[in-house]
């Protein structure tokens, strides 16, 4: 599928990972709907919970009203916290787990199923491509990330039974496992604290570059061939 013409939705586009990859979309011809958390002055940018059936349904609603179909979904909304097991205070919090799986892992497939009828709906050889975002985090978790790494591993788990669900529909589903990339989140870090993080990645020796995971979502895009794999982006980063 070529980006040029096409019509995608990315979840979490106004910050980070989503933008960029609305950005890069955008810049190679592609029209994009932006779901996200905050609502903005551009029609282009639908708030949406995507933890929530109804809210994902009425902005799927919106973008296929917008650009007259859908063709691509890219999820990037995503939370992250750090907590153990058991710390200082007791054991970790049962709402904070279960609202990092319900982001990252039930609010991808919220998303992702719904844009999959539209797709459906096209009619082609080739209908439609799903792009989520894992983490290196799902096969490398350190301590204080259960929830984080359950809900990446959640992503990286279902990638292949969607593509074996969605084949019937000529519709591919891949998915990203990022490494440490220049997040608003990382780039909010002091500098000794990134610059450390940044020596544990093999080659090259930084932080990931935001259109760097854009230029590989658009190549997911484009490559037909690619379907159910999980690609790290990370650098050769293996976590200790």
């Amino acid at each position: 599928m070529e980006l040029k013409n096409s019509r995608a939705v990315v979840t979490g586009g106004a910050s980070g990972l989503g933008a960029a990859t609305a950005a890069w979309f955008r810049g190679q011809g592609a029209a994009v709907v932006v779901l996200d958390r905050q609502s903005g002055d551009d029609p282009w940018q639908v708030q949406a919970d995507v933890t929530r059936a109804d809210s994902a349904a009425a902005a799927i609603a919106q973008a296929v009203a917008l650009m007259g179909g859908i063709d691509i979904c890219v999820n990037c909304a995503g939370v992250v916290i750090g907590e153990k097991t058991v710390g200082r205070h007791g054991p970790h919090d049962l709402d904070s787990f279960r609202r990092v799986v319900e982001v990252n892992l039930i609010g991808s497939f919220n998303v992702l199923r719904l844009a999959a009828v539209e797709m459906a709906k096209n009619g082609r050889a080739e209908n439609g491509v799903i792009v989520n975002t894992a983490s290196v985090a799902a096969f490398d978790g350190q301590k204080g990330q259960a929830a984080y790494a359950a809900s990446k591993a959640g992503i990286a788990g279902m990638t292949l039974p969607l593509a074996r669900d969605l084949a019937g529909l000529n519709i591919r589903v891949c998915a990203i496992a990022p490494g440490i990339f220049a997040t608003p989140m990382l780039r909010g870090l002091p500098p000794d604290v990134q610059d450390g993080l940044a020596a544990e990645v093999t080659f090259p020796p930084r932080l990931g570059d935001p259109a760097e995971f854009a230029r590989l979502a658009a190549h997911i895009v484009e490559n037909a061939y690619l379907n159910g794999e999980v690609i790290r982006l990370d650098g050769a980063l293996r976590m200790r």
